[in-house]
């Protein structure tokens, strides 16, 4: 089984420099912790492969349900320098909640269950 992230995630993005960072927070608080355990620096790096040329760290802001993933090296040298048409910061979100998480029916998300 899969889903899209959009399904039980909204993302907020920006930029610094050569720098974006994408932040994910679940609609459902219940989903806080699945979305820890499926949502991997390593896909988020698959998902990013082509434009991010530095490394990804994620953090986690329980909290807010959160989880912030910042890309160095992801807008070719920055805003103000790149020659790409609209590759900040912004339009990342929107990449990252095309992610399809895969797992199986006993791990389905909690909001799901009804």
């Amino acid at each position: 089984m899969e889903l899209i992230l959009r399904e039980i995630a909204l993302a907020r993005a920006g930029d610094k420099g050569d720098t974006n960072n994408v932040n994910v927070a679940t609609y459902d608080e219940r989903d806080y912790d699945w979305l820890k355990r499926h949502l991997t620096i390593d896909i988020v790096e698959r998902q990013f492969h082509t434009e991010v040329r530095g490394p990804i760290k994620r953090y986690e802001f329980p909290g807010t349900r959160m989880l912030n993933f910042v890309m160095e090296g992801a807008l070719n040298g920055g805003v103000s320098r790149s020659l790409n048409l609209d590759a900040h910061g912004k339009s990342r979100a929107s990449l990252m909640l095309g992610i399809r998480l895969s797992y199986d029916a006993s791990d389905a998300p909690p909001s799901s269950a009804g």
